[in-house]
């Protein structure tokens, strides 16, 4: 009988063993441990503080006074929120978004009110009370695996005296085995040995679980809500929009200011001097007349062109007729090959419509320009009350939003214009291709 292994099967199993090697060794195990102990001292404190301050608040919650301590205990929560994300930080390299700080109302009782109020206070002081149950269970069936396996490493050079194991290993060996009386004769101390060996192998991943979960807890409790997440976003979109229209503003008058007035100047300039030039009737040159009223005429044409282009990037005019037959211009004027998909049960508004538009002009140029792609294909389709835009290449691949464009015109132009109307932009793009981009845009903003 012959067991064949693919060559896909032995890499991953030898990418497996090598993680469980390395692992115990590595750097990562040794900040998880030590965030595991300096958080559990901090749970113990936070604990103390918080059931202290809360407990004096309810006796004396009859009073103002009884309202103001629960309010100090939970901008003590607060602050203990930011040193577990500063101890999170420093430690585990573990990025977790400061909240919007803490702005109390004027006076006394517009503080307390504000710190009674504080939804950030009240989350971190949950974080606490469960950060406290937490530490005791990462110290009984975390933290104890390494400090049982250092134990039975140095049982064979303190054989006289049972090891000092504790926490949940006691419990998975069968009673006895870490007493110096267990029957094995010469061998006990290498069996001894050899669990404190495999123990090294297990610890690592016995305090990941646990720092893995509370990673979890603090992104949870001791960032933004969602609400203040969804503010954040929002103002965000807001304030990329305006710098946007600000922009597209200053290009709109430099053009006007720098191409069409010039022309209009030199074709007044132009017209002036014809009618001068018929104003003299006794030196009338009627060819040099016709001359200035061609070049005005050429000026006045090369005007309406620029002003059609300038009125075209503020808006489309092949919206005019919907986004059906906008996309359709698209598609059909694109160098690449493209194919169109359209299913639209209702027409989105003016502003998607437009979002929409400049979405899929961006996406087909970037494929003309960057992918070498053979061929293209755009899918525009309503699903409930979202858009979805799919535009697909079979291009080289290995587009990211951070290096395609600018901010004004590239991929991160149009993630921002997107997220301003609280929409989704989605980049799929593998070396070798093929690269799908998804926009997600609500049918109404």
């Amino acid at each position: 009988m012959v067991i064949v292994v693919s060559d896909e099967l032995e890499a991953k199993v030898r990418q497996i063993a090598r993680t469980m090697w390395i692992t115990p060794f590595a750097k990562p195990a040794r900040s998880e441990l030590l965030f595991l102990l300096v958080g559990t001292a901090m749970a113990g404190v936070g604990l103390a503080f918080v059931a202290v301050t809360m407990a004096a608040g309810a006796v004396l919650a009859i009073t103002f006074i009884g309202l103001a301590v629960i309010g100090v205990s939970l901008r003590g929560a607060r602050r203990l929120g930011g040193i577990h994300r500063g101890l999170a930080r420093r430690i585990l390299g573990e990025d977790i978004v400061e909240p919007a700080p803490f702005s109390p109302r004027p006076g006394f009782f517009g503080w307390i009110q504000s710190a009674l109020r504080d939804r950030t206070g009240w989350r971190a002081m949950a974080y606490v009370l469960i950060k406290a149950p937490l530490a005791v269970v990462a110290i009984f069936f975390a933290f104890s695996v390494w400090w049982d396996a250092l134990a039975c490493l140095v049982f064979p050079f303190t054989s006289a005296f049972q090891p000092p194991v504790f926490g949940v290993m006691p419990w998975v060996f069968e009673p006895g085995y870490f007493s110096v009386g267990f029957p094995g004769g010469v061998f006990h101390g290498f069996f001894i040995f050899v669990t404190g060996v495999i123990l090294v192998f297990i610890a690592p991943w016995a305090v990941r679980a646990i720092v893995s979960f509370d990673r979890f807890l603090m992104h949870s409790l001791l960032g933004p809500d969602a609400i203040e997440a969804r503010v954040r976003s929002l103002e965000q979109a807001r304030t990329q929009t305006v710098d946007e229209s600000a922009a597209t503003l200053r290009r709109i008058e430099r053009n006007l200011h720098d191409g069409t007035q010039a022309q209009l100047v030199a074709l007044a300039m132009r017209l002036g001097m014809a009618k001068e030039k018929l104003a003299d009737g006794d030196t009338l040159d009627l060819e040099k007349v016709r001359e200035l009223v061609d070049e005005a005429h050429r000026g006045a044409k090369e005007a309406i062109v620029e002003l059609r282009d300038l009125a075209r990037g503020i808006h489309p005019p092949a919206l005019d007729i919907g986004l059906e037959g906008a996309l359709s211009t698209l598609a059909a004027r694109n160098t690449v090959p493209t194919d169109l998909t359209i299913n639209l049960n209702f027409r989105p508004t003016q502003a998607i419509e437009a979002i929409a538009y400049f979405c899929v002009a961006e996406l087909l140029a970037n494929v003309a320009q960057h992918a070498h792609a053979s061929r293209a294909s755009v899918s525009c389709a309503q699903h409930g009350q979202w858009l979805r835009l799919v535009v697909r290449d079979d291009g080289v691949g290995g587009g990211e939003v951070s290096r395609l464009g600018s901010s004004s015109s590239g991929l991160n132009g149009l993630t921002d214009r997107v997220h301003a109307v609280d929409g989704q932009l989605s980049l799929a793009s593998p070396q070798g291709g093929p690269t799908v981009v998804t926009v997600d845009l609500p049918l109404h903003a």
